[in-house]
């Protein structure tokens, strides 16, 4: 059976877990968002088969602007986090 202290400390470590969570303070999504990138070369490279079609060998993309990111929800802008959300991409 679970003890109030031991509800309290759960209660705690999940307050803390949830901290690092990026919430939209608009609509409240914590799921859900994009990145936009200004000026961004994209570079495809593409190799031609004898029969004439292609395939893709590679690309690479060259971002010249700012990254910002927005919450999917309700396109708030949540630039503010984004390095938060360089650190936490896995």
């Amino acid at each position: 059976m679970e003890t109030r202290a031991d509800f309290s400390k759960t209660s705690q470590q999940l307050r803390t877990k949830n901290t690092t969570r990026i919430i939209c303070p608009n609509c409240g999504n914590d799921s859900d968002f994009f990145e936009v990138a200004d000026g961004v070369i994209l570079t495809t490279r593409y190799i031609q088969n004898s029969d004439g079609s292609f395939v893709q060998d590679g690309d690479e993309s060259q971002i010249l602007g700012e990254m910002r990111l927005f919450c999917a929800e309700c396109n708030e802008d949540l630039t503010g986090h984004h390095q938060r959300f360089v650190e936490m991409l896995f």
